[in-house]
């Protein structure tokens, strides 16, 4: 069972999100390794209370073992990220270099029309291959569509690549990030036409 989160499901959300990613390219780029999964927890945390249930939509599943973070054309974070970018670099550490290039690097393949964006998704490595990260990407995906809006996201993990593209989405951008950053895709999945 998929449903939206709540201020509650923050702290253990955040867990299965640094579990997701622990190894993930971008983010072992971006996030200094001194205390890397404590860094990486801390951006996940903020990114789900601070962004994600306050200015879009989070998806959970039942046991909270998958976790998706959209960004949505209703919910204008512009303000809250601004105010979060200090604490963002301090959390990147001797990474915020990377982390900032990598940025720079990213936002001209992001769109600048309205779109749902796909912030996170992530499973418990633990809970893997049982489809729950679909599972958790269907409302979100569904609900751009809905809206006839378009979904996006970015993924640096050439596995993701299939999956994403199994879901409608296609490939606008692949590009290496600078400062030996990992390959990225840019990903578009565009509402039906009548």
């Amino acid at each position: 069972m998929i449903r939206e989160a709540t201020a509650t499901d923050v702290e253990p959300a955040a867990d299965t999100l640094t579990a997701a990613f622990a190894d993930y390219a971008f983010t072992r780029h971006t996030i200094s390794a001194d205390r890397h999964l404590e860094r990486l927890r801390e951006f996940q945390r903020i990114f789900l209370a601070e962004i994600g249930i306050p200015h879009g939509r989070v998806w959970v599943s039942k046991d909270l073992r998958a976790v998706a973070v959209w960004s949505t054309p209703a919910g204008d974070a512009t303000a809250t990220l601004q105010a979060l970018l200090p604490r963002l670099i301090e959390l990147a550490g001797d990474r915020a270099e990377a982390y900032a290039s990598a940025e720079a690097t990213m936002t001209p393949h992001r769109p600048t029309t309205p779109t749902w964006f796909l912030g996170t998704v992530g499973v418990d490595p633990s809970a893997q291959g049982r489809g729950l990260g679909r599972a958790v990407l269907a409302p979100g995906i569904e609900s751009a569509e809905a809206e006839g809006t378009s979904a996006f996201l970015e993924t640096s993990d050439r596995r993701n690549v299939h999956l994403y593209r199994s879901l409608g989405f296609g490939v606008d951008a692949e590009y290496v990030l600078p400062d030996g950053g990992p390959r990225t895709w840019a990903m578009t999945r565009e509402p039906p036409t009548l």
